[in-house]
Order: C-alpha cells, then sequence, then structure tokens
C-alpha cells in the first residue's frame, strides 16, 4: 500500500511535492492511524514519541534531503521564508524557499494544502488553504513572496474537502462572496442558512486573478475517501497528513 500521492504536474525534474496518505507507513494507533505526523490537534493528541517516530520514518522512507521545515499553522496569511527563518515551527501558514535541500510543509486534514513552483525550478512555495487563509489572501500572498512573474508559477492543489461533501454556513459563504460575486458559482444550497463549497474552485478563482494559469491537482475529497486521507470534518479526532515540496541539490 502506497503512503503518498505523488503531485501530478510538469515541474522541471528537480522539483519533488507530494501529500502523504494515513496508510501505509507509520505506526499510530486510533483515531490516529497510522501515518499521523500533526501533533497538537483536539483534545485528544497522540502520543508525541510516535508522531517523532512518524516524522522520522517521513525522512528515512522518502529520502528527504533535510527534516521538513514544520509551521505553527494558525489559520491565517502569513509566508515564512526558508533558510532565512531559524525557529522551530514559526508561525505561519506558507512558506516559500530558494534553497536546494530545504523540505517546506504543510499539515492537513481537509483544508487545502498548495504547492507552487517556478517554471525554471529554483523557488518553490508551499501554503496551507483552510476557508479564513483562502478568504484572507494566503495564496496571493505566497505568490507574492515567491518574487516571481506569477504567470511563469505552476500550482498544484492536494487532497481537500471536497465540494459534494464540505457544507458550510452564511460565514464561509459571505467571506468569500462579499468580496467577489464572481465566488458565488463555487456555493451551492443544501438547507436553509447552509452551503456545499467548492474549495478548488475559489482557489483557481484566486490564483488566476493573481496571474497563476498552469494549475495542476484538485478533485479529490478528504471527508468521502476514509481509506486515504484523515479528515477532521469526518472524524473529530484525527492525524495530519503532510504536503511537502523541495528542490533536488
Amino acid at each position: 500500500m502506497s503512503a503518498i500521492l505523488p503531485a501530478e504536474w510538469p515541474v522541471p525534474a528537480g522539483v519533488r511535492a507530494f501529500t502523504t496518505l494515513r496508510h501505509g507507513a507509520g505506526r499510530s494507533q486510533p483515531p490516529f492511524d497510522h501515518f499521523n505526523l500533526g501533533t497538537r490537534y483536539g483534545q485528544y493528541r497522540d502520543d508525541p514519541a510516535v508522531v517523532e517516530a512518524n516524522r522520522a520514518e517521513l525522512i528515512e522512507r522518502f529520502g528527504l534531503p533535510s527534516p521538513p521545515r514544520w509551521l505553527h499553522q494558525i489559520h491565517g496569511t502569513g509566508v515564512v521564508r526558508f533558510p532565512q527563518e531559524t525557529r522551530d515551527e514559526p508561525d505561519g501558514d506558507a512558506a516559500v524557499t530558494r534553497e536546494p535541500g530545504v523540505v517546506l510543509a504543510i499539515l492537513t486534514a481537509d483544508c487545502l494544502p498548495v504547492v507552487f513552483a517556478s517554471d525554471d525550478g529554483r523557488v518553490v512555495g508551499a501554503a496551507h488553504a483552510g476557508w479564513r487563509g483562502l478568504a484572507g489572501g494566503v495564496l496571493e500572498k505566497t505568490v507574492e513572496a515567491m518574487q516571481v512573474e506569477p504567470g511563469r508559477l505552476l500550482a498544484w492543489l492536494g487532497p481537500a474537502a471536497g465540494p459534494q461533501a464540505y457544507e458550510i454556513g452564511a460565514e464561509v459563504r459571505d467571506a468569500f462572496v462579499g468580496g467577489d460575486v464572481r465566488a458565488e458559482a463555487a456555493f451551492v444550497p443544501t438547507r436553509p442558512g447552509h452551503w456545499r463549497v467548492d474549495l478548488y474552485a475559489l482557489a483557481r478563482l484566486r490564483l488566476a486573478d493573481a496571474g497563476v494559469h498552469q494549475v495542476h491537482g484538485g478533485g479529490l475529497c478528504t471527508i468521502t475517501d476514509a481509506q486515504r486521507f484523515y479528515s477532521h470534518r469526518r472524524d473529530a479526532q484525527t492525524g495530519r497528513m503532510a504536503t511537502l515540496i523541495w528542490m533536488a541539490g
């Protein structure tokens, strides 16, 4: 059983990116079984020693050139630059690097992970786009931080809560539609005051407005695919997958 979902996008050969899956590696016990890479979610937490062992397995099994640079994700729009940032797990929801061998990492379990690469493979980025960050502009800020003409950037949308299963309330809809009426097309009414939302469509709209038109991936659903993906919306107490990107040296 595979433990990763490789990114499928036409980037230079030296750019590597994938999302981990919940099975196929690791030794976390239920409800975090098995390849949980998150440390701080919910009232009940996975054994920290087991998570560290899972992270060590991630490095060894997939030949990472260095330990991933984890973030303390706060559902915001802050972008961290590595290797300039030296703190362990700095606050932020996106990261960029021009340094080969620096592994950027985003943790998710329904939120949308997005990775970026320039068409010459000289800069990469990763963003955690929960609905708050997505509405707040985390993707646009990541594009800006990469300091590359946006038309030269490629993006890959990793697994997230899908449009057939992710139901939200008025607060989420208003956060998008209030600023851009075009976003209304991403919402389908279900019951009074509730809609299903297409995070992938919202991300593509915002990326296009930012000048990024080479967008790949999307179409998966963490909520309905329990075999491969963790989902906070489905299970409440659950693990976290990691989406990684780096440039080979």
